[in-house]
Parts: structure tokens; C-alpha cells; sequence
């Protein structure tokens, strides 16, 4: 099928104006916020959905939001991993209600934190862990761990990369050199000085990189989900751990996103053996933490480096992290809610709506293709998978991606803000996926005819 981009346009206009109709109370408080906040919103990042302006949310519970207009969403975003496993579930809810009569923040460790690191112990077969607030700064922890362990300061990353805001991966791969991302504001140092990029699935450019003998670590995703999902190569990452346990670097796996591939992420789905691992937003049912585990050897490598000063003050950590209100939530969230029930009810509900998706991509005889990572859900406007983060941007179409998400959230599902994307919680239903499937079928459709 050919896709009339004109066509497209117009539908788009259409849909930003039904959704504008549809939100005065949202408009309302966009505009007066403008007055206040930075671009109207607390986040700069809450600018980019497909609508006009975005929501204001009143209310939140399982797989659904409710916005300030009255509208309630079926929530496939889920706080884009933050809420991977529902809004406010009830385990968590409840921890949170009663640590919060007991304090928040004592500088000092408690039980539940020791609980933690145990379950994080088993999950990832890692034998230390630290706490953090985000997962930005555990990678920034983890890279500076790196550097301090082996007296490198250069990093790696693959193009594509989603590692949150650190200046040393918001970079790109640009006519064959790297480049600082354009939205990047305020760049402190250049990052050429602390970075160097290759794509994903190329092993050849990461072994010619790595040769030098110069790179601290190379901080990765096991499956790229910044540009849509790019899967490894068959012995891809078998081969990158040979290739940084034989050059000295540390290899650096940051689960954020690709949590969703079961209890102990893609870590344990593709039997990775990481010097050290970084996992952030659902990891305490949405209460900001985050969490960074590494070997045995990394471990006595602190030590000694601690050692050597005097203190164990190493420069990471900060006041709040690993604060009792977040190690409650992460505690309960781990035991109670994360649990492998409820990765396999999201696989089951995911396999489910993949299912119904292709069905129709089969029936209307589409060039488009859908991708899963567990518990996650991409959709492709082209039939082949990208084998890098190039490929994958040099078939994007921004204006048709832009329609989907708005198209759907018009009919009350909430995609994920910057791709087209859906997650899966335990709370999502089998009525919800249904849902999902008929909108589906009804935007095809619209632009099929």
C-alpha cells in the first residue's frame, strides 16, 4: 500500500482538532500553566505527545487514567515503563501509606533495603547492589564505577541508545561520525572528549573501537527501544562480551525498558553476563528509584579504589537515594507485584493483541509489520526489521506515527508519547486488549480507504 501523505495530513488535522474539542478543561489548564512552568508543562518531555497540548490527569488506577475532562483512557503508555505494572497497586499503595507514618529519609539503611538487594541478588545473579533516585543517574553511577575501576574516562554507546539524560549518550551517528543530539541543551563538554558510538549488530566497528584499548565501558541496551524495538543478531551478544572481556572494558546493561522481557529482564531472557546492570523507573510501581548491581570483582575494585581515599564516599549516590519511602515501595513492589504471574499474565495479554494486530495487517494486505520485547509492543508502517538504529529512522513516517497515536487517543487508548508503542500490565484485560485490536482495525480502515 502506498501511503497518500496528503491524505494523512489532512486526517492528522482532523484528529488534532476533534481533540482539542473534546479537552477544554485540559486547554485551560495548558494555557494557564504557561504562565508558570517552563512551556506549560513540569517536564519538558511532556510536550511531545501527539496532541496539541497534553492531558492533565485527575486520577489513575490498574491499566486506566482519567483525565480532567472526565475521559477514561485504557493506559498502554504506563508512564512509558514508570507504571509498567498498574497505577497505584495496591501492594505498593499500601507500603507507602504506612512507611509514611514511620519517616521518609534517615540517611540510614533499614531492613527492607537489605531485603532488596537480595531479591535484585537473585533476580540478576549480580552480587552488589546501590540505590539511586533515576535510572540516569545509576548510569551515571555505573560510568563512573567504570572509569574509577579501570583508569579509562572514554565510554561507548550504540546509536539509537536510551540511557535517560546523560551528556555522554545523547549523541548520534551522522554521515558516518558522531554528533551531540540537537535537543541536547547546555552541553557541558564536547562529547567527543568522553564518547565514542557504533551501531547495533555491528561487531566488526565495536571490535576496530574497542582495539584501542581506551574504552572504560560500554553502557548498552540488550534490545534497542529508543527508535522502535532493534533485536540482536543471532550470537551478538555473546560475541560483544568476548569482545570487552578481551579489550578490558566493562559492559554496562541498563534494563530500564527491556525490564518488560520477564522477572529478571533481557538480562535472563538472553543469558547476558553484564560486569554491571541499571534499572530504574518500574522498579518501584512508579516512587522515583533506581538501582545499580555489579560483580565481585567490580566490588572489591571500589573497595580498594575506597580504600586508597580514606572514605567510601565515592561521589555517586545523593541524599535521597535509597531513602526508606522508596526502598518500602521497591521492597513491595519486588515481592508482591513484579512477580512471574504477573510477567506471564502481561506475556499471554501481549501475545494476544500481536495476534489480532497481524491478523488484519494479514487481511488488508499491509507492508507493515508488528515487534514484541515481552511485555512490549511496537508497530512497524514497513514489512523488514531494522538491523540498526539508521535503518530504522530512514523508514520512519512521522506524520502517519503522529496520526496513529492521536487517532487512538481520540477513541480513549493511550499509546506510549514518543513511539508507536503499547505496553502491557498485569491489570490490562482481555476486554482492554479487544479494544485495542477494534481501534486498530478502524484506523486501517480509515487510511486504507
Amino acid at each position: 500500500m502506498i501511503i497518500d501523505q496528503t491524505k494523512i495530513i489532512r486526517l492528522l488535522e482532523t484528529e488534532i482538532q476533534n481533540f482539542a474539542a473534546a479537552n477544554p478543561r485540559s486547554k485551560l489548564l495548558f494555557d494557564r500553566a504557561t504562565e508558570s512552568l517552563a512551556g506549560g508543562v513540569p517536564m519538558p518531555w511532556m510536550t511531545e505527545w501527539a496532541s496539541p497540548f497534553p492531558l492533565f490527569i485527575d486520577c489513575a488506577s490498574g491499566a486506566h487514567v482519567r483525565d480532567v475532562d472526565g475521559h477514561d483512557y485504557v493506559d498502554f503508555c504506563l508512564g512509558d515503563t514508570g507504571a509498567l505494572f498498574g497505577h497505584s497497586p495496591p501492594a505498593v499503595a499500601n507500603a507507602v501509606i504506612e512507611q509514611a507514618t514511620r519517616g521518609y529519609s534517615y540517611m540510614l539503611p533499614t531492613e527492607d533495603a537489605v531485603w532488596v538487594g537480595e531479591e535484585l541478588q537473585r533476580r540478576f545473579e549480580l552480587p552488589y547492589w546501590q540505590f539511586a533516585m533515576t535510572a540516569t543517574d545509576a548510569n551515571r553511577f555505573a560510568i563512573k564505577v567504570a572509569r574509577a575501576v579501570t583508569n579509562r574516562t572514554l565510554i561507548a554507546v550504540f546509536n539509537g541508545c536510551y540511557h535517560g539524560s546523560l551528556d555522554e549518550t545523547l549523541v548520534s551517528l551522522q554521515d558516518g561520525g558522531m554528533q551531540p543530539l540537537s535537543t541536547n541543551m547546555g552541553i557541558a563538554v564536547d562529547p567527543a572528549q568522553t564518547t565514542r558510538i557504533v551501531e547495533f549488530n555491528d561487531l566488526k566497528a565495536l571490535e576496530v573501537l574497542l582495539a584501542e584499548e581506551n574504552i572504560a565501558c560500554l553502557l548498552c541496551e540488550p534490545v534497542l527501544t529508543n527508535i522502535g524495538l532493534v533485536f540482536p543478531e543471532s550470537g551478538f551478544h555473546k560475541a560483544v562480551r568476548e569482545l570487552t572481556k578481551k579489550y578490558g572494558t566493562l559492559l554496562i546493561v541498563d534494563e530500564t525498558h527491556t525490564i518488560c522481557a520477564g522477572p529478571g529482564g533481557a538480562t535472563q531472557e538472553l543469558a547476558l553476563e553484564p560486569d554491571i546492570i541499571t534499572l530504574g523507573k518500574p522498579l518501584s510501581g512508579g516512587i522515583p528509584s533506581a538501582v545499580y548491581g555489579f560483580t565481585e570483582e567490580v566490588g572489591k575494585s571500589i573497595s580498594n579504589w575506597a580504600a586508597d581515599q580514606d572514605s567510601f564516599v565515592t561521589g555517586v549516590g545523593g541524599t535521597l537515594a535509597g531513602n526508606a519511602f522508596s526502598t518500602r515501595a521497591m521492597r513491595a513492589n519486588l515481592e508482591q507485584v513484579m512477580t512471574d504471574q504477573a510477567f506471564q499474565i502481561m506475556t499471554e495479554r501481549a501475545q494476544g493483541l500481536v495476534g489480532g494486530v497481524e491478523s488484519i495487517i494479514k487481511a488488508f494486505a499491509l507492508p507493515w509489520s508488528v515487534a514484541r520485547l515481552g511485555a512490549r509492543i511496537e508497530y512497524r508502517f514497513y514489512p523488514q526489521q531494522p538491523r540498526n538504529a539508521t535503518e530504522a529512522t530512514q523508514i520512519s513516517n512521522r506524520e502517519l506515527e503522529r496520526l496513529f497515536r492521536l487517532f487512538f487517543l481520540n477513541r480513549g487508548l493511550m499509546l506510549t508519547i514518543f513511539y508507536n508503542v503499547a505496553l502491557i500490565s498485569p491489570e490490562t484485560t482481555v476486554k482492554d486488549i479487544d479494544r485495542h485490536v477494534e481501534v486498530f482495525r478502524e484506523f486501517v480502515e480509515l487510511v486504507n480507504c
